[in-house]
């Protein structure tokens, strides 16, 4: 008899224990979920009256991260990586002024809905947006050789920084895109139709590009496989005459496709070929600045493109293989441009 009480007791505890275990693992799952589940970040702070530089300084600074003012206190952003380090950063930039700082991951207001906090980020950034469609109908309504290339730049650089804080897609960002494309493709209407003219020509050919292929014949020859010959063979050489019947890209030759004024192949082969889609003219604006190195579009994703295909072509890799590659690098560029 005492041996089954025993037995009954040890059931017991572990029951208990199981029991336990089990709550306690729920409530670190709801502390868990409760945390993550954070949409908001909230950075509160005060600065003394004497540091009116550094309060405008960090003023500034919210409004480059597209941080929303609320009428009580503090400032708004939603929560990912991304903004809760510049808000870190910022709390700790505000200490060393001699203020105070917290950034306060918040589940809800209970006077701001997310539905309206959500709305007047959009509002915030449709104020950005109509301000450069007020600037691009002006330069969209100058002749070409009117158009001052250093304020289209600006802009350009402009409606980078504005898209980087549409935090949730503003309805003017897409017209704002095709406007600039406009203004940056002025005789677009008839390279359509050249573009389509040519396209039947270059169906099921061999292109041929130097060996060891960098970031412009990667890209390149991604363009022309997914929009140009989507049978097209590829083939290394550095002498075009070897291979009649290839067309040549990215060669030190005048046949074929390469860069031609200030543009890189890859540029010249959307151009050539009329290839409207909007990431495309963005793998653009990076693969020229990885290229050429001059920040004409303010672009540095390709940097890290280029070092990647660099080490690469240091292994014992061929050609082909460097080339594959690549363009999967491209590919995955591409489909992560929403």
């Amino acid at each position: 008899m005492g041996s089954n009480l025993a037995q009954h007791v040890s059931l017991a505890e572990v029951r208990l224990d199981l029991d336990f275990i089990l709550c306690y693992i729920y409530n670190i799952y709801e502390m868990t979920v409760t945390h993550a589940a954070a949409p908001w970040l909230l950075l509160v702070f005060s600065l003394p009256s004497s540091r009116a530089s550094q309060r405008v300084e960090v003023w500034r600074k919210l409004q480059r991260y597209g941080a929303l003012a609320l009428r009580s206190s503090g400032y708004v952003l939603p929560n990912n990586p991304a903004t809760q380090e510049k808000l870190e950063w910022l709390a700790t930039a505000i200490r060393n002024y001699k203020g105070q700082a917290s950034v306060v991951q918040v589940l809800a207001f209970d006077d701001l809905p997310d539905k309206r906090l959500r709305q007047l980020f959009a509002e915030a950034r449709s104020h950005d947006y109509e301000r450069l469609l007020r600037e691009l109908k002006k330069i969209v309504a100058l002749s070409h050789s009117r158009r001052p290339a250093g304020r289209l730049s600006r802009l350009r650089r402009q409606f980078q920084e504005v898209e980087a804080i549409d935090f949730f897609v503003s309805p003017l960002r897409g017209r704002v895109e095709s406007l600039l494309a406009r203004a940056e493709e002025p005789e677009s209407a008839r390279a359509d139709r050249r573009g389509k003219s040519r396209s039947a020509e270059y169906l099921n050919q061999v292109w041929m590009t130097r060996p060891r292929p960098g970031i412009d014949r990667v890209s390149s020859a991604w363009l022309i496989r997914r929009f140009i010959d989507p049978k097209a063979r590829f083939i290394f050489g550095s002498d075009p005459s070897a291979h009649p019947e290839a067309i040549p890209f990215d060669m030190f030759h005048s046949q074929g496709f390469g860069h031609r004024g200030e543009d890189c192949t890859f540029e010249t082969l959307r151009k050539e070929f009329a290839i409207r889609d909007a990431r495309v003219r963005w793998i653009a604006q990076i693969i020229h600045d990885a290229d050429l190195g001059d920040e004409k579009f303010g672009r540095v994703e390709g940097l890290g493109l280029d070092q990647i295909l660099n080490g690469w072509a240091q292994q014992d890799l061929t050609d082909d293989e460097l080339l594959r590659r690549g363009m999967e690098l491209i590919e995955g560029l591409y489909h992560n441009r929403k």
